[in-house]
């Protein structure tokens, strides 16, 4: 619609708004109104209309139609936001739900790791255990063969003091002169 055709239909308007305040006037029991006066009046507020609707009527209709499409985007924008939100907030409940779950396997996973440490070190004290004995084992070994060989010495020792004693006591001169012949014979031959 051209600027003018919105003119004519606020024209009749206020005229009919004019005349049912006329009429309301006098049956109000006030004097009747003066009927030039007032034509001016509601022409004057005609043309203030038509004058501020010419220069300003695109403004207001741009500033609403820019209005109206701001508030949709906004509106628009938000319904978005929110579906975000709510699927946030689902993603949110979700991993409240699995944290009891996750609690869970974490303990587990833990357990299992301390059973799994317990029996490293159980196995680990059993080889040094095995290891201690057996060193045990050989160093006894050892000593007993070291004592054995010191006792064997001593006896050996012993023995030849005691053979030595009783070769002094049954022995002469002459007999102890033929014995060591006989033995250098022996070397001698051989």
């Amino acid at each position: 619609m051209s600027k003018w055709k919105h003119f004519r239909l606020v024209l009749p308007l206020a005229l009919a708004i004019a005349m049912l305040a006329t009429e309301a006037a006098a049956e109000a029991g006030h004097a009747a109104p003066r009927w030039g006066d007032f034509g001016w009046r509601v022409l004057n507020f005609v043309i203030f209309a038509g004058i501020l609707w010419y220069f300003v009527g695109g403004l207001a209709r741009k500033f609403f139609r820019g209005r109206r499409q701001t508030i949709r985007e906004t509106l628009d924008t938000l319904e978005e936001r929110r579906a975000k939100a709510r699927e946030h907030l689902a993603a949110v409940e979700a991993r409240i739900a699995r944290l009891d779950e996750e609690r869970k396997a974490i303990l587990e996973e833990s357990r299992a790791q301390a059973e799994r440490l317990k029996q490293g070190i159980v196995e680990e004290a059993r080889r040094q255990a095995g290891q201690i004995v057996e060193q045990a084992r050989l160093t006894a070994e050892n000593e007993g063969r070291s004592v054995l060989a010191e006792v064997r010495a001593v006896l050996a020792d012993e023995i030849v003091d005691a053979a030595e004693k009783v070769l002094r006591d049954k022995l002469n001169a002459d007999e102890h002169e033929k014995l060591i012949a006989n033995s250098l014979n022996k070397v001698v031959l051989h």
